[in-house]
């Protein structure tokens, strides 16, 4: 059985969903209960993957290839790295918490909530072990449906104009990926990742690939300017939503970039690193200032993410100007580790602090800041946890927040010390929007009387929380298991970005 174990991972969840949804209406419990426990599953058997994952080894492991579209060539392939068996935890551990948060909270067709929500890891899941390009574009904007969904059912008043452009941004900016994939296979004859990372191609071709899957893969992160759909659907969708998609889905942008622009086309990645490093700091230093200004929870957390997402492109392209460039390894595989330790930390912090609004919301059903104040007074444990997300999310040292941020930071001096200054900025521009809006929720005087009536955290946010600080602590105080885990594999991205196609 555990000889597809990278398959069991994928289509559990998604089977899965079956007896979820024969359930009914009639019968919530019986389907939060199977959800429950098909998440728990899952979450298993991605540490089961952990331990038959051999970090010293920088090769693709744990490969299953299927001849799935014969006359195509296309195959149903799959294998893991390091990068992608970290990015799986997180989504099988997400995943957990999600359905524990919505536990209580769903009541309109639950059944079909917690379903979609166990497609959506699935499918997510998919994109990180596929090794065939069109079986993980396949994946990539299967993930579209189920959040569709999520948003459009469940989400809140304006849900319909945010799923529309949720969609069309997302969809839009996968054609064009699709096109290029296109021209690869009539070129390579394979969807084949490896054979086309092999694949000589001119400049001209390299360049209009390279846009090509910046389209696609920006609009995931997202990246400026096409992020203007993220605090839309973050302020519509429910509070499950909103963490898988700021936890997991924009995680897979920057893996895009890792899978597709550095090996196939790294030429025109290191002539138009400047292009993404540019928007990088544009979304760390202006969109943390649009952050500042916003009088909504979620919307604020909705344009941190994006800040925080530039950590992640800005340290994978940063490697282009330090190994081309400089020649120093050394500084480019930190740029590269902290790039991937800010992806699996901003899935903690996001998914935590989307969780507390949502703590928030259900007692208050609001989400604007001037309704709170002194909350901490009615609710000293959920401050508690509140307060170490904030911090967390201001890149405090000894959270999660500041691992990933920090080694960007000291990998962009080595490039550019004005590169490294305006990413630092971060630190400062995050602690203030974040600590105002604490400031402004916890603190002072309680003056709305709903806010006097409010009850502190119950056993099932408590769980979700704790789960949530646990890992936040851990990556912060001891994130050396986690770059054990990836350091292999981030050596070899390493030395593929020393290659040239021409």
């Amino acid at each position: 059985m555990f000889n597809h174990l990278l398959s069991l991972l994928i289509w559990l969840p998604i089977v899965g969903a079956i007896p979820v949804l024969l359930a009914g209406s009639g019968r919530p419990n019986t389907a939060r209960w199977i959800s429950l426990l098909v998440a728990v599953l899952t979450f298993v058997l991605s540490l089961f993957l952990l331990t038959q994952y051999n970090a010293a080894d920088s090769s693709k492991q744990l490969g299953e290839s299927y001849l799935w579209i014969a006359s195509l060539g296309v195959h149903y392939g799959l294998a893991v790295d390091g990068i992608a068996v970290a990015l799986i935890l997180l989504t099988s551990f997400v995943g957990i918490l999600v359905i524990v948060g919505a536990w209580e909270v769903i009541q309109n067709r639950p059944h079909q909530y917690m379903a979609a929500m166990l497609v959506l890891e699935g499918l997510m899941i998919g994109v990180f072990c596929a090794t065939d390009a069109l079986l993980f574009y396949v994946f990539f904007e299967a993930m579209l449906i189920p959040m569709f969904i999520l948003i459009g059912i469940w989400g809140g008043p304006r849900r319909v104009y945010a799923t529309l452009k949720f969609f069309i941004y997302t969809f839009l900016g996968s054609i064009f990926m699709l096109v290029g994939l296109i021209y690869l296979y009539l070129k390579a004859g394979s969807f084949d990742l490896a054979t086309l990372a092999a694949l000589p191609l001119s400049m001209r071709e390299q360049t209009w690939l390279f846009f090509a899957f910046l389209a696609a893969f920006a609009v995931k992160v997202p990246m400026v300017p096409v992020h203007t759909w993220l605090p839309d659907a973050h302020v519509e969708a429910p509070t499950g939503g909103s963490v898988v998609l700021a936890a997991v889905m924009l995680k897979i942008g920057g893996y895009g970039f890792l899978r597709f622009s550095l090996p196939i086309v790294p030429d025109a990645s290191e002539a138009y690193a400047w292009v993404v490093i540019g928007l990088s700091l544009i979304a760390v230093v202006y969109i943390g200032y649009i952050a500042l200004v916003q009088d909504d929870m979620k919307k604020l957390v909705a344009y941190s993410s994006v800040a925080h997402m530039g950590f992640v492109t800005l340290g994978i392209f940063i490697a282009f100007m330090l190994v081309r460039g400089a020649g120093n390894l050394d500084a480019t595989k930190l740029g590269m580790q902290g790039a991937m330790v800010q992806m699996i930390s901003h899935g903690f912090v996001s998914g935590a602090m989307f969780s507390c609004i949502g703590v928030l919301y259900d007692r208050l059903h609001s989400r604007q800041i001037k309704d709170y104040g002194g909350v901490i007074n009615v609710m000293p444990w959920f401050g508690f946890f509140y307060v170490l997300f904030a911090m967390a999310n201001s890149g405090l040292p000894g959270t999660s927040g500041f691992v990933g941020e920090f080694q960007v930071i000291l990998a962009s001096f080595q490039a550019n010390p004005w590169i490294a200054l305006f990413a630092a900025f971060t630190l400062i521009i995050g602690a203030a929007y974040t600590l105002w809006m604490v400031k402004r929720v916890l603190w002072g005087e309680v003056t709305n009387p709903h806010v006097a009536e409010m009850k502190d955290i119950n056993g099932r946010e408590a769980f979700v929380l704790i789960a949530f600080a646990a890992a936040v602590i851990a990556l912060g105080v001891w994130p050396q298991p986690l770059i054990h885990l990836m350091d292999s594999s981030v050596s070899q991205l390493v030395q593929q970005l020393g290659n040239h196609k021409i």
